[in-house]
């Protein structure tokens, strides 16, 4: 019957137009529609994960058991409970749009045969996954440079805003406003992100796939994915990420190097692993849910839209 070819048709015969090639109905890309459904997981789940994160902040940086965490925000009242809940907010919003669209993104100019079914190489995601990794690095690092001096109960005093954060900062010369001010940490976060990021998007689909193919509806298959990538490089982080804490909670003085703040953390520990990863069973199970939540929210939302699955 002659007319206008059946999608599956156009796709096919490898139409620039078709979904192969990226497009979806209104004839927006599949890539574009990632930005925002990253913004929108990552928004919901912040929501729900912040006051346990707020604990972990706490046995980061006081080196204190989680009951002596949850003493401290209770001693400190609820109208200080939801301080610096701002920063993370639109910080992990940003986070989303930036890891989920420019993951995306990459992927498809390094793999221009990137199709919305079609599985992806290790090599490609891994990649993709690195470089959106150090993009979010390089726009989010001075979101979570605010946001940890704010969460410093030490710094309430001479600090209490974010207002009075950026003015500090603004107030050192330009050269020192980026490496004292809003960049302190910057090379670690770098590195964190990039690896965590390319391991994340190496692994989520094969681990779903996996769990969908033993009969598990596509939500759960997807929560669980997120949930163990989240545990797994939570662990395998865990000690960068308080070694970023300690060193943007700083403010003013000299910038020390990564491998000098390292070993004075270490000697703070008391050179003990047990307490480097002090706050480390609340990193599992604020990632599980964390990262769960994000990724089966982020699926569902990609399937409503078109998007792969």
């Amino acid at each position: 019957m002659l007319g206008v070819p059946s999608r599956s048709r156009r796709m096919q015969a490898g139409n620039p137009d078709s979904q192969e090639a990226g497009t979806l109905p209104g004839g927006l890309r599949w890539w574009t529609k990632s930005y925002v459904n990253g913004a929108a997981s990552n928004l919901l789940t912040t929501l729900v994960t912040f006051p346990i994160y707020k604990t972990i902040f706490r046995q980061q940086l006081h080196v204190v058991m989680v009951q002596e965490a949850l003493r401290q925000l209770h001693k400190e009242g609820l109208s200080k409970f939801y301080r610096g809940v701002l920063p993370p907010l639109l910080a992990k919003t940003v986070q989303g749009t930036v890891l989920f669209g420019t993951y995306d993104t990459v992927l498809h100019w390094i793999s221009p045969q990137a199709t919305l079914n079609g599985p992806q190489s290790l090599y490609h995601c891994s990649l993709a996954g690195m470089l959106s990794g150090f993009i979010e690095a390089l726009v989010l690092t001075p979101c979570e440079r605010v946001q940890n001096v704010l969460q410093d109960s030490r710094k309430d005093a001479r600090l209490p805003t974010i207002r009075s954060i950026l003015q500090e900062f603004n107030s050192y010369g330009v050269g020192k406003r980026l490496k004292l001010g809003y960049y302190r940490g910057l090379f670690p976060i770098i590195f964190r992100n990039g690896l965590g990021s390319a391991l994340y998007f190496s692994f989520k689909d094969p681990i779903r796939d996996a769990l969908s193919e033993k009969g598990l509806p596509n939500g759960l298959s997807s929560f669980v994915s997120g949930s163990v990538n989240g545990m797994g490089l939570s662990l395998l982080l865990y000690p960068l990420s308080v070694l970023i804490t300690n060193m943007q909670t700083q403010v003013g003085g000299e910038v020390r190097s990564t491998g000098h703040t390292f070993r004075a953390l270490w000697e703070s520990r008391q050179g003990r692993v047990s307490l480097l990863y002090r706050g480390g069973s609340l990193v599992i199970f604020r990632s599980c849910i964390t990262w769960g939540l994000t990724t089966a929210i982020y699926e569902s939302l990609k399937g409503r839209s078109g998007g792969r699955n």
